[in-house]
């Protein structure tokens, strides 16, 4: 092949390789999480107007009244199936436990290869939802709620970072990155409103502020 046109192919080869690479990065990580996208924020706009505001009330609480990583097909329960959804290239055993992958964690923009590494968030906490509305419903309506894979409520993100959330609604807790906190209020109250839960006035004061920029 005459050099010249050797030279044009490789910049060709060359060009191509940087448009790849540039659209991986506009993507975003290979390895991101895949909850259901939320409502928009106008309709988020909406349902928070219809949301009812009371003192939320914890009295009663126990995590074990909210049945959760129950069996969704096979082997895998809620947590594995959604440890499968959220990675990239997960490999599990015949138990459907994660033994390899990449998991990109929205909240705080991590990246992990090990499922241990971990935690699958409820987006709406179990206690918040008791502390506005769950504690009158019936066990097979918490089950539901803990395991729900419809509505944007379950995602894989860091462990510590889950952890240090705890059960804190939008008003004390917001994801570190901040390019999330609109797919995350949007999703929050989406939960809410499909749940028919109420919202402190603290909670919706934030909700409301989040949402204006949405």
């Amino acid at each position: 092949m005459p050099r010249f046109y050797a030279r044009r192919r490789l910049g060709a080869l060359a060009a191509l390789t940087a448009l790849i690479a540039s659209a991986g990065l506009l993507n975003g990580p290979a390895a991101s999480a895949a909850l259901p996208t939320p409502v928009s924020g106008a309709t988020a706009r909406s349902y928070l107007a219809t949301l009812t505001v009371a003192t939320e009330n914890r009295t009663g609480y126990d995590r074990d009244l909210f049945p959760h990583w129950i069996t969704v097909s096979g082997a895998c329960n809620t947590r594995e199936t959604v440890l499968k959804r959220d990675g990239s290239n997960v490999v599990t055993d015949s138990a459907c436990a994660a033994t390899g992958g990449s998991w990109y964690s929205p909240y705080d923009g991590a990246t992990w290869t090990a499922a241990s590494d971990l935690d699958i968030d409820h987006l709406v906490p179990l206690a918040e939802a008791w502390d506005s509305g769950a504690g009158s419903w019936t066990t097979s309506r918490r089950q539901a709620f803990a395991n729900d894979l419809t509505r944007p409520q379950l995602i894989a993100v860091t462990d510590n970072v889950n952890q240090a959330k705890g059960d804190q609604d939008p008003a004390t807790w917001m994801p570190s990155r901040t390019a999330y906190r609109c797919t995350y209020v949007r999703a929050w109250v989406q939960v809410k409103y499909y749940y028919g839960l109420s919202v402190d006035s603290a909670e919706k004061a934030a909700l409301t502020n989040h949402l204006a920029s949405c």
